[in-house]
């Protein structure tokens, strides 16, 4: 919830009122000028970013400007009239509100005020409670990404807390996007029609319907935030050096041999050219849209570089840069403040402290990353620490696992695993996601989308710090105690699999990516020798499963078709010396039989047996059960 200054949501309300408007809150207890407290960063229907603030007198120019970029048709609209100009004593009552009766919030992006959305109460009561008339504004330029909806979802929690428990809206009936904003809220509006004009009328407590509603489009936006990370036109490398062994070659190097679907674009103000590639001397002197910027120069020259990229109208970020709040608290509130100004100006970041990202998407071919880029696939993989990124990376390429997409989040200062599992959770490359965490970012988030995702799409995760020794478990504004039975609570209240180690996760992923879940608990066990099917079976009873008794159609069959079997239930066994199509033979038996739902084949033999026949007759069995 937004009850800090500079505060980030990708929902559009807080889900909680600011502290200065607490029940009963009188309005001396404001703080002078406005509410400092109430401002927030918001992710936008198009996955943009805009700050919403309450509005303040001294932006009269800014609510000029505005009026003065509308169309004739979005002013009668508004105004239901043609007012070319607004008159001063008009102008002022605008900017001038208490933050109790009247308030206004502001959409700011950049420098420009884009939007405004205002409550007025009225002094008659209404349906048990007052009432407030509400309108907005929102530049043509601007509309259709969602602004109208954020807003009215911020200034329904504001007026709940002075008070005021219905809004209406008069709407001329032509303005169908403003009449469609007040129904998809899912408020429950109702219509009437006097005199040409449409009055909407609703009840602004939540409901489980605008609840659902405002959870789909947070949904949305951060998916759409992300895929413009990840699924950029262009690319940028700002830190482009003509030296092999630097970094900003190195990206630019892995850009270009995995093959990116696009242009790159080296950024250098000493080279003309670099890896063969003409380079420019900053990101605004780029003739084309740069989609994304990967900014690999020292920390003291990032806040120039996020500069530039804003005149330029870069889409997203990736700062490799470390020496930020992985520093020291100077380096955090300067983070901070690139964070502000990214957002502030529509662009999402990776970072700082990124090690990369990648997409193996074919249309694609996202190699922005310090790593061999492995195979493609449909493991999506958060790392939250750049130097086990790499790691992971080339560990995952060893085992043949597949990745959809990585992202290294380093600081995590915008981009979150919260919005990472939400791009995930429509992505249909993505089958398994896989998390490294040190921190949580709001665990509240993380255990309502977790659940949510995890119900189609298995999340794996290792959380370092088990003892309490490194750091917070949660940072910005995290409320989750101390200590690794709260976590642990926390991933088991959410369906998501903690393993212990990163070998354990490497194991996890490899089976969930490459089996169907099973149907259910019951296991049954075949195998060439004693000692390892009998740890195999305490394995899985000590895990909570059941070693399957066979039905005796299957026994049977194991002594017909297999007469070298030496046991038929609990496990089955073969002899030392079982060639691999016994071995086959008697797991098909096996997967056959409906009291199973899996299989753990074990084989040892006395004999040579070539590795490729047993993975062969293996292979083949399972094909006769695809679902176990």
């Amino acid at each position: 919830a937004p009850t800090t200054a500079g505060a980030s949501t990708t929902a559009g309300a807080p889900t909680t009122p600011p502290a200065s408007t607490t029940p009963g809150h009188p309005a001396e207890r404001l703080p002078p000028g406005y509410p400092t407290g109430w401002e927030s960063d918001v992710v936008l229907r198009d996955g943009g970013t805009v700050h919403i603030r309450p509005i303040r007198p001294g932006d009269a120019p800014a609510i000029e400007a505005l009026h003065g970029r509308l169309s004739a048709e979005t002013i009668y609209f508004r105004f239901f009239s043609p007012l070319t100009t607004l008159s001063p004593r008009l102008l002022e009552r605008f900017v001038h509100v208490d933050y109790v009766d009247r308030l206004a919030l502001v959409a700011v992006l950049g420098d420009d005020i884009i939007a405004v959305g205002r409550y007025e109460r009225l002094p008659s009561r209404a349906a048990g409670g007052d009432e407030a008339e509400v309108a907005f504004l929102v530049d043509d330029a601007q509309q259709g990404r969602g602004l109208g909806t954020v807003l009215l979802e911020q200034l329904a929690v504001y007026a709940g807390a002075a008070g005021i428990s219905r809004f209406v809206a008069d709407t001329l009936p032509d303005n169908s996007r403003m009449l469609r904003v007040f129904h998809e809220a899912g408020f429950g509006d109702e219509r009437t029609f006097a005199d040409g004009v449409v009055r909407v009328a609703f009840p602004i407590a939540p409901t489980e319907t605008s609840l659902a509603l405002a959870q789909e489009r947070e949904r949305e936006a951060a998916a759409r935030s992300v895929r413009r990370l990840l699924a950029p036109r262009s690319v940028a490398v700002i830190g482009a050096s003509r030296h092999p062994e630097t970094l900003g070659q190195r990206m630019l190097r892995s850009l270009l041999d995995t093959g990116f679907n696009g242009p790159v674009f080296p950024v250098n103000p000493q080279a003309g050219h670099v890896c063969s590639v003409r380079a420019y001397p900053t990101v605004a002197d780029v003739p084309d849209q740069v989609d994304l910027a990967v900014v690999v120069v020292p920390a003291a020259a990032v806040p120039a570089v996020v500069e530039q990229c804003v005149r330029k109208h870069v889409g997203a970020l990736v700062i490799i840069s470390s020496g930020f709040a992985d520093r020291d608290e100077d380096g955090r509130e300067a983070e901070r403040r690139l964070v502000a100004e990214a957002r502030r100006n529509g662009m999402r970041l990776v970072g700082p402290n990124s090690m990369g990202v990648v997409n193996t998407d074919p249309d694609v071919r996202l190699g922005a990353a310090f790593a061999t880029l492995p195979p493609p696939g449909h493991v999506g993989f958060i790392a939250q620490s750049g130097a086990l990124g790499v790691v992971i990376l080339d560990e995952l390429t060893r085992r043949a696992v597949g990745v959809s997409s990585f992202v290294s989040t380093g600081n995590k200062a915008d981009i979150s695993g919260n919005d990472l599992l939400q791009y995930w959770e429509g992505d249909d490359a993505t089958r398994v996601i896989c998390m490294y965490l040190e921190t949580f970012g709001n665990p509240r988030t993380f255990a309502r989308v977790a659940r949510r995702v995890g119900r189609h799409k298995p999340i794996v995760m290792v959380k370092s710090g088990r003892a309490g020794s490194v750091g917070p478990i949660a940072e910005g504004g995290g409320e989750l105690p101390a200590g690794d039975v709260a976590v642990d609570a926390l991933l088991r209240q959410t369906g998501v699999i903690r393993t212990a180690t990163l070998e354990e996760l490497f194991d996890v992923a490899q089976v969930l990516v490459s089996q169907p879940l099973p149907a259910g608990r019951r296991v049954a066990i075949v195998g060439s020798s004693g000692g390892p099917g009998v740890l195999a079976a305490d394995a899985c009873r000590a895990a909570g499963l059941e070693v399957a008794t066979l039905s005796a159609a299957t026994q049977a069959r194991l002594r017909a078709e297999v007469p070298e079997v030496t046991a038929v239930a609990d496990p089955v066994g073969l002899p030392p010396d079982a060639r691999p199509d016994q071995l086959g033979r008697a797991l098909e038996a096996v997967l056959a039989d409906d009291g199973v739902d899996g299989v753990i084949a074990l084989y040892t033999s006395l004999l040579a047996s070539p590795v490729d026949a047993v993975a062969g007759a293996v292979d083949a069995a399972a094909a006769t059960a695809p679902g176990k």
